[in-house]
């Protein structure tokens, strides 16, 4: 849930999309039904007002909860493709969550095209809309 805040802040506020998308996620992913999804939705909000409240604290109360899975590869792989999920839900391409999930992708060791990001994508390319 720290993650998906770090990714949903990326632009200063948190839409009802991004909220929609980690409740279905939390529904979904067999490997994440062993948590309640209102109470993962919950902690998910506490992250991003944290986040929003005061960058600085939020980001590091964010990374610290992250720090403890960044020695498995295999959760932080399924961690990184819930954050890009989480970044499509508002049907945009959005370059900040980009970056912030790239800089995750660099905690865990793994390389940011596992995770279905472009990041060699000419600019252009990158910004024109997603679903057309």
């Amino acid at each position: 849930m720290a993650a998906c805040a770090m990714v949903a802040t990326t632009d200063g506020k948190v839409s009802f999309a991004e909220n929609v998308r980690v409740d279905q996620i939390l529904q979904t992913l067999d490997r994440l039904k062993v948590f309640d999804p209102h109470e993962g939705v919950d902690i998910f909000r506490v992250f991003c007002e944290s986040i929003l409240e005061n960058p600085e604290i939020g980001h590091a109360e964010a990374r610290e909860a992250i720090a403890k899975i960044t020695s498995n590869a295999e959760d932080g792989a399924l961690l990184l493709r819930v954050c890009v999920a989480v970044s499509e839900a508002d049907g945009e391409a959005s370059l900040a969550d980009q970056i912030e999930i790239v800089s995750m992708c660099s905690r865990f060791g793994i390389d940011p095209a596992e995770c279905g990001l472009y990041i060699d994508m000419p600019i252009n390319d990158f910004l024109k809309p997603r679903y057309e």
